[in-house]
Formats: C-alpha cells, structure tokens, sequence
C-alpha cells in the first residue's frame, strides 16, 4: 500500500517534477535529498515500476520524461482544493473491496482518507450486487465520521451521487443523469454507482464510508456479457476520455465535501432539489421493485430521508424496473 505521506520516494519524485525539463545528476540529487546515490539509483528505479517515463543518461542523469494516469496517493493530493476529504489518500494495486480496505482504516482521526485500488476482485454494489471493477477504472472509498443525524444519512447515497454527476459536467464536459437510488448513468446506462456503508452506535453515525465505482475507459461490452442475466442490470456504460483520470477524482472529492457540508448545515433542499433536476424518473411515470412488490405512478420528488415518493407512496427501498 502506498500512502500520501512523505518518504523518500516521494521526495525524489517531486523532485524530478519540479525539474522535467533538466537532467539531475545522481550527485546532484544526493546531496539535494541527503541520501546515498545507491539509494537515489533505487527510487529512481521504482517510480519507473510505477508507471512513470525517467530517461537515464551516464552522462546527463536523469529526466522525468512523462507522468502516469495512474491514481497514486501523491497524485489525488497534488492540488486538491479541499478542507480534508482526500487529504489523506491510500493506492493498492488490487483489493478485493475498497470498502474493506477503507473500513480498516475507519478512526477517529482518520475523516476524509481515501483509499484507491487499481483493480478489485470482490467489487459489489448495493444489496450486495456483483460490481466489475476491472484494471483501468476508478475504484475508491471515503471514510467520513459525519456529525449530522442518522435520519440524514439515508440521503447520502443521492448526495454523493449528485457530487459525482457535478464532477463529470465539470470535468468531461457530459451531462449524466441519475437514476434513484445511487447510480449515474448515460444514455440510459449505469456508468457509476455510489455504495454507503455506516457504523452506528447509540443512535450516532460512528463512521460512514461512501464506495464509488466508475467506468473510466473500460470495456462496457464486456461487463454488459458478464452482467447481463444479473436481476435490476439495466446495461453498462463508459466514459471513454483522454482526460486524465485524477482530475475526475480530485472534482470528486471537491464536490463529495461540497454536499457533505450541507448537509451538516441541514440543507437538504439543495440535495433534492439539484439531484431531481438531473433524474429523468421526477415527473414521469415508474415502476419500482421492492420487498413488498411493484410500486406504480407519476415519481413526484425524493424526500429529505433520500425516499422516492411514488403517487403519495414513499418509496424507501428497490430497483427502478
């Protein structure tokens, strides 16, 4: 696991950034770090296992010739305008979920840390749906410690999936819709999902880990074969873009902390009303799966509490069908 906090690998490789346009002697970046030039030699050879482009000359030194669409820690930090949500930010190559990986992480100091897997074998969604979360993707937990009450937590699967339709528009340029519960979708098709994990003790949210999933330059045809006898799979889609992806993230994380903080000052208006405008299922007639069977009508609203209110009937559980 790598995490945002310093090292020396780090250090050389901020280094190296601050300097792309020159080579830096092995010398030179010893006596700059205060290390042994073995020891220079070696980090310089892992961030090349990482992904990024270093040009070596006996002669010149080194070079950092080109930087990594990998979502390393050091990468979702550099520049990310937020308070504390990402401000601590863990990477694993493969996990099985990030949520179990987040959970692990869930202290009391430990409010906005991130963590991002570049692939995940166990992915799941909500109701403990099958999630494929294959290499290339964007696969991430945020474990929050909320101080607002529990009735307002049930909103935050819409909220958190507003924050990331927001971040899309921002970033991509596209205009995603959402689809209730938690998903983000395009041209019909899922394209993102948001997870919401809580920890409650005494009537008091102790932790709160929101798990997004994204398809960022993914085969959608080959999630649609894997998916497709699952029930409530409704298709797959992709944002296929040469935008890097840390900069999705990073509007993510921005946004995430945005409707996290209305909702601590009770602003759940905001949430509903900007999530309604964005779900094509307000105003138009739905049916809807649930424990107790198919609910039927004109979908007026989502509640504060994140409910569909369907003909009157509130709605607080099930698949759009």
């Amino acid at each position: 696991m790598y995490s945002s906090e310093e090292s020396g690998l780090l250090r050389v490789l901020r280094f190296l950034q601050s300097h792309d346009t020159e080579y830096l002697s092995g010398q030179d970046l010893s006596d700059v770090m205060r290390m042994s030039r073995v020891a220079v030699w070696k980090h310089i050879k892992k961030i090349q296992e990482l992904g990024y482009a270093v040009e070596s000359s006996q002669k010149l030194g080194y070079r950092l010739a080109g930087g990594t669409d990998r979502l390393y820690p050091w990468e979702v930090t550099a520049g990310l305008q937020t308070r504390f949500v990402g401000q601590r930010a863990y990477y694993v190559d493969i996990a099985e979920s990030t949520q179990d990986e987040a959970r692990k992480l869930a202290a009391p100091d430990s409010d906005g840390a991130v963590i991002i897997a570049a692939e995940q074998t166990g992915g799941r969604g909500r109701s403990g749906k099958r999630w494929i979360s294959a290499r290339g993707g964007v696969w991430l937990s945020v474990v929050l410690h909320p101080e607002f009450d529990v009735s307002v937590m049930t909103l935050f699967p819409a909220a958190a999936s507003l924050a990331l339709s927001v971040a899309m528009e921002r970033t991509l340029g596209i205009h995603p819709e959402l689809r209730w519960p938690n998903d983000v979708t395009v041209n019909e098709k899922k394209v993102a999902g948001i997870l919401v994990d809580a920890s409650l003790e005494s009537n008091r949210i102790e932790s709160m880990i929101v798990g997004t999933g994204i398809n960022y330059n993914v085969d959608a045809g080959m999630i649609e074969k894997e998916l497709g006898e699952t029930p409530g799979f409704y298709g797959a889609a992709s944002l296929d873009s040469d935008t890097r992806p840390v900069v999705l993230v990073q509007a993510f994380l921005s946004e995430l902390e945005r409707v996290y903080d209305k909702l601590h000052n009770d602003n759940t208006d905001y949430i509903t009303s900007e999530w309604s405008k964005r779900s094509p299922a307000i105003g138009g007639r739905v049916r809807v799966n649930t424990r107790g069977g198919v609910v039927s009508g004109i979908a007026s609203r989502i509640d504060r509490d994140g409910a569909l209110v369907v003909d009157g009937t509130r709605v607080t559980a099930g698949d759009l069908i």
